[in-house]
């Protein structure tokens, strides 16, 4: 029973003992029993046709599992309204009562319910408000009446696999983020041989004969080889990671652009928090960055165990994903560059720049825009903090880019635009 109904309930039996018996008010009596008897009615009513429809729910998705051999897939992106073909019957039978239902795990998801063609089906409609990946649905289902007097509530889990990917916004294009490591003629003597052959000294036993400068013995008679050059080689593999944060949405979406307009080149691998797999594949690697949100419980830092796997294969360069606030990751990641002997570059993303001036009260209240846009500029960095953050970052690693994803824009680490 709802507190409008309770209140009813109460005052209905105060007016009936004080005024109906206790006065023989007979106006006050037929009025007080009439509530009651709505108010009874109602409660009657949702109960009913709650357990019904709880019943109807389990029976309908256990015989859909029983048909199916794998669990149903629902594959949404965020911002944008995706079926994801749950239904209810409008169970006409049963008047003066209405059903609802949310999705409340996971969590940022908005539900529309509309009526099919035939209006004798509720059909579900999500829209997400972040990325997630789960393996477990949990509605939250209401069956009230129309007076608001009786309201029945219960909870259930369907298991299926729900995905949601970040919502790109603005971004169109990246700047290539392919690894270079270095140009080609630089010696260094703690590089591969994978140089020119430059170096000419004396032939000695054990040398391939195949490096011998015959021509040069044809007019000196001396014996000498051409060995390739210690030096840098190009790096053709780009090592991506996103790190997870509380505000990462807009990284995420950064990491989603870059792996699917090939920003990362031809040859990369991609990781993610989150999980230990890795994949050079497009939709693995999109899997990974919708799994990389938090949903339950923090997720562990994972970049360590991604570089000792994958970054000792050579000349390794990078490239990490982080959102443009001052979070935990950066100590982290502070130790991470000082343990492994890899080049990096950041891309710090934002969803917007906040002015220096923090808006007034009659400025916030008339400019004030939707919900999407105001949870963007919640999540948006100011630029005194992002100028700090940059100095901080720029200190460590060989690059950093800065993303907007509310304009699309790129600036460099001077806050140039590219």
């Amino acid at each position: 029973m709802s507190t409008q109904g309770l209140a009813v309930l109460l005052i209905s039996l105060f007016a009936l003992q004080r005024y109906g018996y206790g006065r023989m008010d007979l106006v006050v009596f037929a009025l007080a029993v009439c509530a009651l008897a709505i108010v009874c009615f109602s409660t009657v009513i949702v109960l009913l046709g709650g357990l019904i429809l709880r019943h109807q729910i389990r029976h309908t998705l256990e015989m859909e599992a029983l048909l199916r051999r794998h669990t149903p897939r629902i594959k949404a992106e965020a911002g944008y309204p995706n079926e994801t073909g749950f239904s209810l019957s409008t169970m006409p039978w049963l008047p003066l009562i209405g059903v609802t239902w949310e999705i409340v795990h996971p969590d940022a998801i908005h539900n529309r319910n509309r009526l099919s063609d035939d209006e004798l089906r509720w059909e579900e409609e999500i829209v997400p408000r972040k990325r997630c990946r789960t393996q477990q649905i949990t509605r939250r289902f209401t069956v009230r009446d129309v007076l608001g007097f009786s309201r029945f509530t219960w909870r259930f889990t369907q298991e299926g696999e729900l995905l949601a990917l970040p919502q790109a916004g603005n971004i169109k294009a990246l700047p290539l983020l392919r690894s270079l490591t270095a140009e080609d003629g630089i010696p260094d003597p703690g590089g591969d041989p994978e140089g020119d052959r430059m170096e000419i000294r004396p032939y000695v036993a054990g040398d391939s004969v195949r490096n011998i400068m015959w021509k040069v013995y044809a007019r000196n008679r001396q014996l000498n080889v051409r060995l390739p050059e210690r030096s840098v080689f190009h790096s053709s593999r780009t090592l991506a990671y996103l790190i997870s944060s509380p505000n990462d949405e807009a990284a995420a979406a950064v990491a989603r652009v870059a792996v699917e307009s090939r920003a990362l080149g031809e040859d990369w691998l991609f990781g993610a928090d989150g999980s230990d797999h890795v994949s050079a594949q497009l939709d693995e690697a999109l899997e990974l960055i919708a799994g990389s949100r938090a949903l339950d419980t923090p997720l562990p830092y994972g970049l360590d165990a991604f570089l000792q796997r994958h970054g000792n294969q050579g000349s390794i360069h990078c490239i990490v994903f982080v959102g443009a606030h001052l979070a935990p990751w950066l100590p982290q990641l502070r130790a991470s560059i000082a343990r492994f002997n890899v080049r990096f570059s950041v891309v710090l993303a934002t969803d917007g720049l906040a002015p220096e001036e923090t808006p007034k009260t009659w400025q916030r209240l008339l400019f004030r825009g939707t919900g999407a846009k105001q949870s963007n500029t919640l999540e948006s960095t100011s630029l005194t903090d992002l100028s700090r953050l940059l100095t901080q970052v720029g200190q460590l690693v060989e690059s950093t880019l800065v993303v907007d994803r509310d304009t699309g824009q790129s600036f460099d680490k001077r806050m140039n635009r590219i």
